[in-house]
């Protein structure tokens, strides 16, 4: 990963038939469009892949994780659980629909704990919304149980994990929807794009009407559609799909060429004293966008972060110091900042996010480090990179 280490002839000439008819727009213009709908095939091809009912693509994955939450109904003081080791976007759309964001610890596998998740819900919980981090997924199978025992909605988020599967079926559709991302640092990338995914069709046409301005869809004249419920605007352009149309068709590639580089570096890691790994419920399926390694201690965690930036091994991440991934960090949600007021704000029983306390997680995440994992090495790339790991652990 990303995506964007393979740009290459394919990606220039979806891009040019669409300026070749001068419509961005993914809605209409019929005639002068010359039948190139380059959302629509991104849709069609990634449910496919995928092996789901509907796609919907929109503007980011923020856009997928705000739709998704609307689609299920999800709003004013409704609960929604979450992990502590995140993009900011995930607690960042539960807050725009008007939910509570309530955190629970992590496990082996970096993501939620399900028998954590099972201790933090009230009768106001709506949803779990697990995040298979670093393209890894969750205890995906035990947190959908859960749900389904607790009649909770599951929503997906697959932003890091497109490609990734749990026993033959692919991240993000175990859920009620399922969200990607495709931002400039994804497996694959239109740019600025995203997607949600669902077998239900009612889930899929809320999804589909919220995400413009509440429009129908129906019929070919859009001046003359109907609004069935109120919506915003979260559409992705067909430059952006045509971008996405041919990463999407490289993405087998970039997978198999993910997992030769990891499974190299991991037998690299495997020869340090004291080294474990994150636990992958079916480590078959792993997109392996990153190759993620435990250490004894924090101190010699921060140390080993410290010393492999001082040696060049670029893209290795301390998440735990992270003010975008991790909990301990985020101030503005602590203090909940906001350009407006929030409607958080106005209710009772909202967690004091400046006092929560996840002890279980800051002892996971002080001893891990992250290592990308990218396309473009070569093998003597690989090889280096090997030679620096080895001497930055005394190997």
């Amino acid at each position: 990963m990303p995506g964007f280490e393979i740009f290459g002839d394919e990606e220039k000439r979806e891009v040019g038939e669409v300026l070749e008819t001068g419509v961005l727009f993914r809605y209409g213009f019929d005639a002068a469009r010359k039948d190139r709908w380059k959302a629509r095939t991104f849709e069609m091809d990634l449910a496919r892949k995928l092996g789901v009912n509907h796609c919907l693509l929109v503007s980011s994955g923020t856009a997928a994780l705000n739709v998704a939450l609307a689609a299920c109904g999800i709003g004013a003081g409704d609960e929604v659980i979450l992990s502590p080791f995140t993009f900011v976007a995930t607690f960042e759309a539960i807050l725009s629909v008007g939910a509570v964001p309530v955190f629970a610890e992590i496990d082996d596998t970096l993501c939620l704990d399900p028998a954590a998740v099972a201790r933090v819900v009230t009768p106001r919980t709506r949803a779990v919304a697990p995040v298979h981090m670093c393209g890894s997924m969750a205890d995906i199978e035990a947190l959908r149980a859960l749900c389904d025992e607790k009649g909770l909605i599951l929503i997906e988020d697959a932003c890091q994990a497109v490609g990734a599967t749990c026993h033959g079926r692919a991240a993000g559709t175990f859920g009620h929807m399922g969200c990607f991302s495709f931002d400039p640092v994804k497996t694959i990338t239109c740019g600025e794009g995203g997607a949600v995914v669902t077998d239900d069709p009612a889930l899929y046409a809320r999804a589909d009407q919220y995400a413009d301005h509440g429009h129908d869809h129906l019929g070919n004249d859009r001046g003359k559609e109907d609004h069935p419920i109120l919506g915003f605007n979260f559409r992705i352009s067909e430059l952006n799909a045509a971008v996405g149309v041919a990463q999407l068709r490289k993405l087998d590639r970039i997978l198999a060429t993910q997992r030769k580089n990891k499974a190299f570096l991991r037998s690299v890691l495997k020869e340090v004293p004291g080294v474990s790994f994150r636990r992958i419920p079916d480590p078959d399926g792993d997109s392996a966008t990153f190759l993620s390694f435990l250490l004894p201690d924090e101190d010699s965690t921060r140390k080993a972060a410290k010393d492999l930036a001082a040696a060049g091994v670029d893209g290795s991440f301390y998440w735990y110091d992270n003010n975008w991934h991790y909990l301990r960090q985020w101030d503005h949600l602590k203090k909940m900042v906001a350009a407006a007021r929030l409607p958080q704000q106005l209710l009772e029983n909202v967690p004091d996010y400046g006092s929560v306390s996840f002890p279980v997680s800051d002892g996971i995440m002080g001893r891990m480090i992250s290592m990308l994992i990218k396309l473009s090495w070569s093998d003597r790339d690989l090889e280096e990179r090997a030679s620096k790991i080895r001497k930055v652990f005394g190997l």
